[in-house]
């Protein structure tokens, strides 16, 4: 059985699939919609997303899109480690501006629901980590957004150690203040 969590912000799910193993390895279901539609997601996935970060430290994001194409997100470790965010950037709600995060790790399985109107973004705790997501929107560029990973207003807990490896558009993201107002 699905292990199914909320986390500090009750719309974050920490989902942890049940691995059944045996002299082979193991098997877990990663996805259902009968399930997570019991737990309340009813999210329809329509693109699949993998990415692979060479180094201990790099973070991406934290990115989002609007509306017209709003993205909710299941991310999961293949290989590795990471500590994944989301933060509440939808305008009015009473958690606005408020974070969330858990470590997801290849061993474990976990997997992390985030979703349409947060913020999402990661840093690798280890090299050579490799994550794969579902998003339930297709990519549009003309509606991404994003937030500056270390605002200091939100006040994420980044486990980095290391100096962070950012791409330049990300090391430009506007803080939540300045920010335009999104819709989702």
């Amino acid at each position: 059985m699905t292990t199914i969590t909320p986390l500090a912000l009750p719309e974050l799910l920490l989902i942890t699939p049940k691995r059944h193993g045996d002299a082979r390895g193991w098997f877990a279901e990663t996805w259902s919609r009968r399930a997570m539609s019991a737990a309340g997601v009813e999210a329809d996935f329509v693109q699949d997303n993998q990415a692979f970060n060479a180094r201990k430290g790099t973070v991406r994001g934290l990115h989002f899109q609007t509306s017209p194409h709003p993205q909710a997100k299941l991310v999961r470790v293949l290989k590795g480690a990471i500590f994944d965010v989301a933060v509440d950037v939808r305008p009015g709600s009473p958690t606005f501006g408020r974070w969330a995060g858990a470590t997801l790790t290849a061993e474990g399985g976990e997997q992390l629901f985030v979703p349409r109107g947060f913020a999402h973004g990661y840093c690798t705790l280890v090299d050579d980590t490799e994550l794969f997501y579902k998003v339930d929107g297709l990519y549009a560029p003309q509606t991404e957004g994003g937030v500056i990973w270390n605002d200091p207003d939100i006040g994420i807990e980044w486990p980095i150690d290391v100096e962070p490896v950012l791409s330049d558009k990300d090391k430009v993201l506007p803080r939540l203040k300045d920010m335009p107002q999104a819709t989702f």
